[in-house]
């Protein structure tokens, strides 16, 4: 099967139009080269080159916004592949295009989004509100590129039109399907509602010069953290991961890694890491871990809704 892939053509989808009449995707981040030769297999080599060349034509940005640009750059030039399918918000409120990659990176000087793959575009869109809440809130504007390669049995069936199957759940270790399912929608309504919650009393959602919210499913070299936040005066980046139901050993070892990254790749001299943890319930298992770790704090949430009675229905 395939993989999936969100693509931003420009600015608010400035370029949607023009990508769909000439069959291409596209992006720029000002970096005036032919890459065809520099295209490592690993990500890291790539960004290890391309960073200080971003940062030196840019000397405004962060190690973060440089690490974003580049990611992103070389998965549309190189991760994606030949039959993958691409998503590209139209620009028309809701409709999002649908296209299979035909061929490989190309470089346009000159033109538009010179770093280039030709694309087939499909003659149907897909409907935005009828993805999942899930699809919706990982595609919905966070970052120019993204994968969305956890969500790839349901778009295939809004791509062909069929009734959405089963939810697989995919490269997790998952001891409660409940406590995944709920834990997944919370992340798009954390986000949402990120001021109103604690953390964000002190720490902001990593947002690029755009507002975009880069910080929601931030990619890293063990994969993609949920949330990356930084303290309102900039001297703390604060990782955040939901529990998701896995099982405690894992999400205490994978918030780990993921701090691990952030402290060693993307904090500016002088930042410090920290990190939460979200579960839908206490775990044992979790705090005796954290006894011993410092930096981390665990939260946990809870649900609540109310019945309104409908005046004139029945009563």
């Amino acid at each position: 099967m395939p993989n999936y892939y969100k693509v931003m053509l420009g600015k608010k989808s400035v370029y949607a139009a023009q990508g769909y009449q000439e069959g291409f995707i596209g992006v720029d981040y000002e970096i005036p080269q032919d890459l065809t030769s520099e295209l490592t297999e690993d990500w890291r080599d790539f960004n290890k080159k391309f960073v200080p060349v971003y940062l030196s034509g840019h000397p405004d940005k962060t190690r973060i916004a440089a690490g974003l640009a580049c990611g992103a750059l070389w998965t549309v030039c190189k991760e994606i592949q030949v039959g993958d399918v691409v998503l590209s918000p139209s620009g028309e409120a809701g409709k999002i295009m649908v296209g299979d990659v035909t061929g490989a990176y190309e470089y346009h000087p000159g033109q538009v989004l010179p770093h280039r793959r030709p694309v087939k575009w499909r003659p149907e869109m897909i409907q935005r509100d009828a993805m999942s809440e899930a699809l919706q809130n990982s595609s919905g504007g966070v970052g120019a590129v993204i994968n969305l390669g956890k969500y790839k049995e349901e778009l295939a069936s809004l791509s062909s039109g069929q009734p959405q199957p089963t939810v697989i759940v995919e490269n997790e270790i998952v001891e409660n399907l409940a406590a995944f399912q709920l834990e997944k929608q919370l992340e798009g309504f954390l986000v949402d509602n990120w001021a109103s919650t604690e953390l964000g009393q002190k720490y902001d959602i990593y947002t690029d010069e755009d507002g975009a919210k880069v910080g929601q499913q931030f990619k890293t070299d063990t994969g993609p953290l949920d949330i990356l936040a930084i303290s309102k005066d900039r001297s703390e980046l604060l990782v955040v991961e939901l529990k998701r139901g896995r099982v405690s050993d894992v999400v205490v070892g994978q918030i780990q890694r993921y701090m691990g990254y952030v402290l060693d790749e993307l904090a500016a001299p002088g930042q410090t890491v920290k990190g939460a943890i979200i579960a839908l319930e206490d775990d044992l298992r979790i705090r005796r871990a954290l006894r011993v770790t410092q930096g981390i704090s665990f939260y946990t949430y809870q649900i609540s809704f109310k019945l309104n009675a409908v005046t004139g229905a029945g009563q």
